[in-house]
């Protein structure tokens, strides 16, 4: 992150600009590289919102850019709210320390459950949806280890690996990565491990409440479990697989 946005750092945002924080990553066309580049332009959320139409008129854009509105905003956040979940902004005490410093952080991210594990050492376990009974025991048994060594272990809440790993840190406290909102449960089989993770761990995602999962969502979340995790463990995965794509992101993002 830019060293002009070090003064975002570690402090908590007013309510105002938590609205105007989420209207901003929540318009057209901006992701997480925009946003921090327009933040780092405007020096706040609610001048960068102010200056989009005409950035979008200079970039050539015809018509109006979607804007997303602050009444959007603030039914997302009460919905978030319903379930108890929290939104967690970037540069804040409570978010992911870790997560903050590598290249395309998600500017807001929400919690449900313990938000005080994110601040534990994390390690990430992931691998096979479809692996084999030893793979799933092998990964249970090292997610209990890790965690009875003081480590959190991080994984994606997918069949498989993901939720062996999940199920062998309960103990000690586990965070889920979400491919969909923060209320949305998949794949639905793992329902009882999600209530579970809810009451005993953390669950994280970085899109809207009530959002169902998407193919396009789910190297999103992988940059979020390898950019949690001081390292990244992958127990049983293919050559294409996404658990070996959440291995080289966190050998990208050191």
């Amino acid at each position: 992150m830019p060293d002009r946005l070090a003064h975002h750092r570690q402090r908590t945002l007013a309510d105002d600009e938590r609205i105007a924080w989420l209207r901003l990553i929540r318009s057209a066309n901006v992701g997480p590289g925009t946003f921090f580049s327009l933040l780092e332009r405007f020096g706040t959320a609610q001048r960068a919102l102010d200056a989009l139409p005409d950035l979008a008129r200079r970039g050539g854009r015809a018509g109006t850019i979607r804007i997303a509105t602050a009444a959007a905003a603030s039914r997302e956040l009460e919905d978030a709210h319903r379930i108890g979940a929290t939104l967690l902004a970037w540069g804040e005490p409570t978010y992911p320390p870790l997560l903050a410093h590598i290249h395309d952080p998600p500017p807001v991210i929400y919690a449900r459950g313990r938000q005080n594990l994110l601040t534990k050492k994390t390690i990430g376990v992931v691998g096979a949806r479809n692996a084999s009974t030893n793979g799933r025991r092998f990964a249970k048994k090292l997610a209990a280890d890790l965690g009875g060594g003081g480590l959190m272990v991080v994984s994606g809440l997918a069949r498989g690996i993901d939720a062996a790993a999940h199920d062998g840190a309960l103990a000690t406290g586990t965070a889920a990565v979400l491919g969909g909102g923060i209320d949305i449960v998949y794949p639905a089989e793992n329902r009882d491990l999600y209530d579970r993770i809810a009451e005993t761990g953390v669950l994280l995602s970085e899109v809207a409440p009530g959002t169902q999962p998407q193919a396009r969502h789910f190297p999103r979340r992988n940059r979020i479990i390898s950019g949690m995790a001081r390292g990244v463990v992958v127990v049983e995965a293919s050559p294409r697989s996404g658990s070996l794509i959440t291995a080289r992101m966190a050998l990208e993002q050191g």
